[in-house]
């Protein structure tokens, strides 16, 4: 009995950590070295808050590479590999924000 309720608690703990876990043992190629260190936004055209995350950067002087989404096959790739489900997805600095979060952006940036 007390071997399952081991077994349950590692297994909830490697389901809540799966990302992390998946990353070490399988790191993602280095999609930042590729655009000089630029912030890259993985985007599409008609997506409001994509268009929020251009607007903050270029306000703050953050430089920044996009893919459009729809219509890369590389930038959608990427995207993919990144674990995005949704837009806007960035990469800054080794580190991933899902969705629009201005503090976030701002905090990896600088």
């Amino acid at each position: 009995m007390l071997k399952k309720f081991i077994f349950i608690i590692i297994a909830l703990v490697a389901f809540q950590y799966r990302g992390e876990i998946e990353n070490y043992l399988f790191p993602r190629p280095d999609y930042g070295n590729m655009h000089e260190g630029k912030v890259i936004l993985y985007a599409t055209s008609w997506c409001g808050y994509c268009e929020k995350a251009r607007n903050l950067m270029d306000e703050n002087n953050i430089p920044f590479y996009e893919y459009n989404i729809e219509t890369s096959s590389e930038g959608r790739e990427q995207y993919q590999s990144l674990g995005g489900r949704g837009v806007p997805v960035l990469l800054i600095n080794g580190n991933v924000i899902k969705g629009y979060s201005p503090s976030d952006i701002i905090k990896y940036a600088k």
